[in-house]
């Protein structure tokens, strides 16, 4: 059984989408540089796609091809002493030509018969012209699979009907649609799959590497689950407890409401870099980032009228929200120590052992004259449906996008509205009794088991509206 690295050139036109493609197929948004001018790729440059470590498929990204009409003609001279398309290939190869006039197709013939097989990037926005078909003959000479991937297919500028003709016309009948910017669910399956009826020997290797992604993506979605599920309990257990005076005062309220809305907007922004991190994006510096559009944060205003509004259309309830703007003020048990607290819960006759705990916090409060301010189930319905939107947006983007990530403009088309949301943070209505469940409360702050296997529940409840986005 052959379980070497399986070895692909991908080759095409100056900016096909080459680099592109393999930034997605990799998940590597550093690789190459990616740009609108022409001829970025200068040298012929070596990625790995790894399963389980080791290194599955090396992917050749070379420079494009510029003129290979011109050498088309070239070849010809080959054709008394070289019997074989691959022979005049070589023969070429060993001439002054290949280190001068024709040096970027060299890079580009020598890693052709220096691997099992070739993708061919397409850009399907371009006009079938006769250097296109030069190419093909060219690649088609050096006695190599070749599988089209056909690149762009979403634009509107697309070609892809004249596209397939011409490269039925050359024998090139498996031909895979896909879109560097924005993969179709699927399509990175069908690469390999199609791959392996090329490349007959490779099939069961193949195979696996399609299982290994496929359980990526599950693993993936879990952690993305529990990340979100981990921020809803943690939000959901936030607490400030404040004197009755002190909030009574128009001023000291609102304060300590932005200063509550600001905790809540900072841990869900980690929350959305950790996201990124996971679906191989980062949230980047400016000056470096290759991505323009994860240079500034992917942020939201989860207390504004704007994203109530938008709860409210997802959920069916109008757009009403609290005085307090997504802020719950409430009598609190918050600030005592638990000792205090249980010593004064037991002079009230036992009530909360009877099953008045939101009661007996209220008495307890009340004698200590204080408040609370917690976080509404709406801006929670909010804050996750945000995440939601970004794992959805995530999964459906490639490492070549330049656009910046959005959700849908249509509340209703999301795949997790109404009582998804719902059920999500209703599973973590426990927390809200544990104020010190909040993570980071203490210097060395470690999750109590039951907080553990809250967020366990919750991620539960949030992988549902994932797999079905």
């Amino acid at each position: 059984m052959n379980d070497t690295s399986i070895r692909i050139a991908v080759v095409g036109h100056t900016n096909a989408g080459k680099t592109s493609l393999l930034r997605t197929l990799t998940r590597r948004i550093h690789f190459g540089e990616v740009s609108e001018r022409p001829g970025t790729t200068r040298h012929v440059e070596k990625i790995a796609l790894e399963v389980a470590g080791r290194a599955a498929v090396t992917f050749l990204d070379t420079p494009g091809l510029e003129d290979a009409v011109s050498l088309r003609e070239h070849l010809t001279a080959f054709a008394a002493s070289a019997a074989t398309p691959p022979d005049r290939i070589r023969a070429f190869l060993q001439g002054p030509e290949a280190h001068g006039a024709f040096e970027q197709e060299a890079k580009v013939l020598r890693a052709m018969l220096d691997v099992d097989a070739a993708f061919l990037v397409i850009d399907v926005r371009e006009p079938v012209l006769p250097k296109f078909r030069a190419e093909i003959e060219l690649l088609n000479s050096c006695a190599r699979p070749v599988l089209p991937v056909l690149n762009f297919v979403r634009s509107d500028a697309s070609r892809e009907p004249a596209w397939r003709e011409l490269l039925s016309a050359y024998g090139l009948h498996a031909v895979v649609r896909f879109d560097a910017a924005a993969p179709f669910v699927g399509a990175e399956r069908a690469l390999y799959e199609d791959l392996g009826t090329l490349l007959r020997d490779r099939r069961e290797q193949l195979t696996r590497i399609v299982a290994s992604l496929a359980a990526e993506t599950t693993e993936r979605r879990s952690a993305a689950a529990a990340r979100i599920a981990e921020l809803v309990v943690d939000v959901s257990a936030l607490r400030r407890t404040v004197p009755s005076d002190e909030f009574n005062d128009t001023v000291r309220r609102q304060k300590l409401i932005a200063d509550l809305q600001a905790t809540v907007s900072t841990k869900a922004q980690r929350c959305a870099d950790d996201l990124l991190a996971l679906y191989g994006f980062r949230e980047g510096d400016a000056d470096e980032a290759p991505l323009p559009q994860l240079a500034g944060r992917w942020s939201m205003d989860f207390f504004s009228a704007e994203a109530m509004k938008d709860a409210g259309v997802r959920l069916g309830k109008g757009a009403a929200v609290g005085a307090a703007v997504g802020v719950v003020a409430d009598m609190a048990l918050a600030g005592l120590s638990l000792g205090a607290a249980t010593a004064l819960g037991a002079t009230i006759g036992g009530a909360l052992s009877q099953g008045f705990g939101p009661m007996g916090r209220k008495l307890i409060n009340l004698m200590n004259d204080v408040q609370e301010l917690t976080v509404e189930d709406r801006v929670l319905q909010v804050l996750v449906a945000w995440l939601l939107a970004l794992v959805h947006a995530l999964e459906q983007r490639g490492h070549a996008a330049t656009g910046r990530i959005a959700a849908s403009a249509d509340p209703q088309a999301e795949p997790f509205i109404g009582h998804r949301l719902e059920a999500i943070v209703e599973a973590a209505e426990p927390a809200r009794g544990h104020p010190d469940w909040e993570a980071g409360l203490t210097t060395h702050w470690f999750a109590p088991t039951e907080r553990r296997e809250l967020v366990d529940e919750v991620a539960r409840a949030v992988r549902p509206a994932i797999d079905r986005a």
